[in-house]
């Protein structure tokens, strides 16, 4: 139990670091923004990359904060459904809906991981303003996603363990 512990406290330590990662891209890519707007209107110069760019850190920042607002709770849910059911119920469908979250992010991450390394070997670049190749982009996919799905994972654990013990309430009542 204490490994699991320690492998908890390395995953938080990793996603809470890919958060910060993707903060400071926020703040790039607004920086970024500003200077292409400066550039523009003040000494008629465009930076046709600027767009690109943020078009790149809007992408990263999905596959980079996923698993870190799963950790917050601070995932899109829709609790309509679930706020009208009973707890025991409500737990039942939160560990439904967590280990379904897991076999959906593991299957992108395998095919991701897929398409990544598929990229890499055939050399795919990226032909726009800034040409790199291809698979430097797709690699934040299954990372992404893998990560989410262990989040999804650690979730489920979560919500069992809320499940047992209010099945164990219930049982003492």
């Amino acid at each position: 139990m204490r490994l699991l512990q320690k492998a908890g406290a390395v995953f938080d330590h990793i996603i809470d670091s890919l958060a910060g990662v993707a903060g400071a891209l926020v703040i790039a890519m607004m920086l970024i923004i500003c200077y292409a707007v400066v550039m523009r209107y003040f000494f008629h110069a465009a930076l046709g990359w600027s767009v690109e760019v943020s078009e790149y850190i809007i992408f990263l920042l999905a596959f980079l904060g996923a698993a870190w607002l799963l950790k917050l709770k601070r995932h899109i849910s829709v609790d309509l459904v679930l706020t009208s059911l009973k707890p025991k119920a409500q737990a039942l469908l939160n560990i439904a809906t967590s280990v379904l979250g897991v076999i959906i992010c593991l299957v992108i991450a395998w095919f991701g991981a897929a398409s990544t390394i598929d990229h890499f070997q055939r050399g795919v670049p990226v032909v726009q303003t800034l040409a790199f190749p291809k698979f430097t982009l797709l690699l934040f996919i299954p990372l992404g996603c893998f990560l989410l799905s262990i989040q999804f994972l650690r979730q489920s654990y979560d919500h069992v363990k809320a499940w047992k013990a209010i099945a164990n309430k219930e049982q003492e009542s």
